[in-house]
């Protein structure tokens, strides 16, 4: 706390209650300063066991999809195609927050170069959005494996894969373009202190002295947007699948495939509405706690990549074989 004083002390770090006279000069901060969970600052060591915890199973459980769908032959199709676009994605994601957050936690390194603050505002909402995406891919993946076996082969063709996976990284990265573009243009006069534990993209341009509204309808806008194109395109593949699978003859057929479809939209469920929450807290939510909202926001970010090797991977008949496989070989 006494470290967050002397910030709030020194010229350029002054809070927004002061006069501008004496904030006018602060409008191109080199660094942000990141206190992490504001009020959780004394449990920060304690909060990043479970932090660093689910963040090595997320990459463990990745790397070991990515592994074992490029060692084994009989796993190089669609289905797999598109977990593996998952599992990297995820990565990335995970790597892109957790760094900076366990360098606070463990050793109070708090400051971010202005730059790589925006950089990473925009790596985390890319990702994001690219989650987003792929799962509809893959929903798309089991509508047509489900319902319409006999054409899955002709209709999900590698090449349609590939356009599949380009056509998600580049809308992801156009669409979310604007959003570090708008942050880099306003002045920041007021403080540089993001009560936060990574350069959330809200949490960053509410500190500029400026009017905002382009970046927060944009922001709603891409949230809205895009969440509602693909929670329809996603319920509209389900339907259709759920319709399928009350038509099947036995009800071992049918237990079967509505326990794989609900995990699915299970884990959808996990990523999407932390995430919404913490887009309208932002903007809606000022009884909300901040320390609340910030673990919130933490959650949808860092719960997903451990979740989603689980659900879709080691729950997978073929995975599971194939990872049982190469370890009773080594254990020969």
């Amino acid at each position: 706390m006494q470290e967050i004083s002397f910030y709030l002390r020194v010229g350029h770090f002054l809070p927004s209650s002061m006069s501008d006279s004496n904030t006018t000069n602060f409008t191109n901060p080199s660094t942000f300063i990141l206190l992490g969970i504001p009020g959780l600052e004394a449990a920060h060591l304690w909060i990043s066991i479970p932090f660093c915890s689910i963040a090595a199973t997320a990459v463990l459980g990745n790397f070991t999809i990515l592994f074992t769908v490029m060692t084994e032959p009989s796993l190089h199709e669609p289905m797999y195609y598109f977990l593996c676009m998952l599992a990297v994605n995820d990565l990335l994601l995970s790597t892109s927050t957790i760094p900076k957050i366990l360098s606070i936690f463990w050793f109070n390194l708090r400051e971010i170069d202005f730059s790589a603050c925006l950089t990473q505002m925009y790596f985390i909402q890319c990702f994001s959005v690219m989650a987003s995406g792929i799962l509809v891919a893959m929903a798309f993946d089991r509508y047509v494996a489900i319902c319409d076996p006999l054409r899955y082969s002709t209709i999900l063709t590698n090449s349609v894969v590939a356009k599949i996976g380009l056509a998600v990284i580049l809308s992801s990265s156009m669409l979310v373009m604007p959003n570090p573009i708008l942050a880099s243009r306003w002045p920041y006069c007021r403080t540089n202190i993001i009560p936060h534990t990574y350069c959330d993209g809200i949490a960053v341009v509410k500190l500029a002295c400026a009017d905002i509204r382009a970046s927060s309808y944009y922001g709603l806008f891409l949230a809205f947007f895009i969440t509602g194109v693909d929670v329809f395109l996603i319920a509209i593949s389900y339907i259709q699948i759920l319709r399928a699978i009350f038509s099947l003859p036995t009800k071992d057929a049918r237990l079967k495939a509505f326990r794989t479809c609900g995990s699915h939209i299970f884990v959808f469920l996990i990523f999407l509405i932390p995430s919404l929450f913490s887009i309208m807290t932002h903007r809606f939510g000022q009884n909300v706690p901040l320390h609340f909202h910030v673990l919130m926001a933490n959650l949808y970010l860092l719960v997903p990549p451990m979740l989603n090797p689980i659900i879709y991977g080691v729950r997978t008949k073929q995975i599971r074989n194939q990872l049982l496989r190469l370890f009773t070989r080594k254990a020969t």
